[in-house]
C-alpha cells in the first residue's frame, strides 16, 4: 500500500513539475512577443522621424497624440507618413502570416506567397494594365485597376495551384516546384510585357515589381488591415490543427483532422491575404519566408504563440526595412522591395544550405 502511495506521490510531483516548466515556458514565450510589440513601435516611430525632412522623436510623439506641435510636423505625420508607416506594419504582418501558415501546410521551409508564384502572379496583372491598358473592373473603377488586376490574378495563381495540386499523387513538394515553375512562367510574362511596353509604361512596371509603400492611401491600409483581421480569427480557431499538422499527415488524420480541408481552406485564405497586399504596395519578396522562420526560432510550432510572433516578426522586419531605406541615402527613398531582397537572399540560401546539410 505505501509503495502504491509512493508512486502516486511521485507521479503527482513529476505533474506538477511539468505543469511548472510549461509555465515557464509560455511566461518566456510571452515576454518575447512583447519585446516584438515594443521594437515593433520603436521602429514604427523611427520610420516617422524619417524623410526630406527629419523630425525628432519627440516632435513625432507629440503629434500622434495630438499635442502642439507646428501645423507643417502635424501634416506630414499625421496624413501623409503614418499611413505608410502602417501599411508596412499591416503588409509585413499579412506576408507573414501567409508565409508560416503556407510553410505549414505543405510542411516546406521555403513555401511563401513569393516562391509560389504568387507575387509573380500578381507583378504580370499589374503590367497588364500598365502596358496594355488592360482591366478586369468596369470602366468607372479605373483608380482600382492595377490593384485588381495584380489581385485576381494572384486569385487565379493560387486557384491554379489548388487545382492542380488536388490531383492524386500530388505530395507537398511537387506543389511547391509547380510553384516555383509558375514564377519563372509569369516571370517570362512579364518580361514580355516590358519588351513592348512605352518608355512610360516600362518605367511604371519596373517601379511596381521593386515594390513600394508610397502609393499608400487611407482606402487602401483599411482594406489590407480589414483583410487581415478577417483572415486572423480563423487561424486562430484551427491554431491547434494547424499545430498537429506540423507532426505529419497521418498523424493529424488519426486526431480526427480533416487534412485536405484545412489544407485548402489554409491556401486559399493565405492567398487572399498575400494577394490583397501585394496589389497595393507592389511585390515585396521573401517577408514571408524571413518573418516564420524568425518566429519559430523564438517560439516554436505551436500556433498560440507561432502565429502572433509570425505577424509580430514580419511587420518587424518590414517596418524595419522601410527605416533603411530611407536612411542608406539621405535624401532618397529606395524601392522597399529591393530592401528586403537585401535582406531576404542571404537568408534563403542558409535555409537552403541549412536544409541540405540536414538531409544529409
Amino acid at each position: 500500500m505505501s509503495a502504491a502511495l509512493a508512486e502516486d506521490r511521485a507521479a503527482d510531483g513529476g505533474l506538477a513539475a511539468g505543469r511548472a516548466a510549461y509555465r515557464r515556458l509560455a511566461r518566456r514565450r510571452l515576454a518575447l512577443l512583447a519585446a516584438l510589440v515594443v521594437l515593433l513601435l520603436g521602429s514604427l516611430v523611427a520610420d516617422l522621424t524619417l524623410g526630406p525632412a527629419r523630425y525628432s522623436y519627440l516632435e513625432v510623439i507629440r503629434a500622434l497624440l495630438g499635442l502642439e506641435v507646428p501645423v507643417s510636423v502635424a501634416v506630414v505625420v499625421q496624413e501623409i507618413r503614418l499611413p505608410v508607416a502602417l501599411m508596412a506594419v499591416v503588409v509585413g504582418a499579412a506576408l507573414s502570416v501567409a508565409g508560416a501558415q503556407m510553410q505549414t501546410v505543405l510542411n516546406n521551409p521555403l513555401a511563401s506567397p513569393f516562391t509560389l508564384g504568387i507575387s509573380a502572379a500578381a507583378g504580370f496583372g499589374a503590367a497588364l494594365g500598365f502596358v496594355l491598358g488592360v482591366s478586369l473592373l468596369p470602366s468607372g473603377w479605373s483608380a482600382w485597376t492595377i490593384p485588381a488586376n495584380a489581385f485576381l490574378c494572384a486569385m487565379g495563381c493560387a486557384l491554379l495551384i489548388h487545382v492542380l495540386s488536388s490531383r492524386r499523387g500530388m505530395g507537398t513538394e511537387t506543389i511547391v516546384l509547380l510553384g516555383i515553375a509558375l514564377v519563372f512562367t509569369f516571370n517570362a510574362a512579364l518580361a514580355a510585357l516590358e519588351f513592348i511596353a512605352s518608355e512610360q509604361a516600362l518605367a511604371a512596371v519596373v517601379f511596381w515589381t521593386m515594390g513600394s509603400l508610397g502609393r499608400t492611401t487611407w482606402a487602401k491600409l483599411g482594406i489590407a488591415a480589414a483583410v487581415l483581421a478577417l483572415v486572423w480569427p480563423v487561424f486562430v480557431r484551427q491554431a491547434w490543427s494547424l499545430t498537429a499538422l506540423r507532426l505529419g499527415e497521418h498523424k493529424a488524420a488519426s486526431f480526427g483532422i480533416q487534412v485536405g480541408r484545412l489544407r485548402l481552406q489554409t491556401i486559399l485564405l493565405v492567398s487572399a491575404l498575400a494577394s490583397i497586399t501585394v496589389a497595393f504596395v507592389g511585390t515585396i519578396g521573401f517577408i514571408g519566408l524571413v518573418g516564420p522562420h524568425i518566429a519559430r526560432m523564438l517560439v516554436g510550432e505551436d500556433q498560440r504563440f507561432f502565429l502572433p510572433a509570425s505577424a509580430l516578426a514580419g511587420a518587424l522586419v518590414l517596418s524595419a526595412a522601410s527605416v533603411l531605406s530611407k536612411a542608406i541615402i539621405p535624401g532618397l527613398i529606395l524601392p522597399i522591395g529591393v530592401v528586403t531582397a537585401l535582406v531576404g537572399v542571404p537568408f534563403f540560401f542558409s535555409l537552403i544550405l541549412g536544409t541540405r546539410s540536414r538531409a544529409w
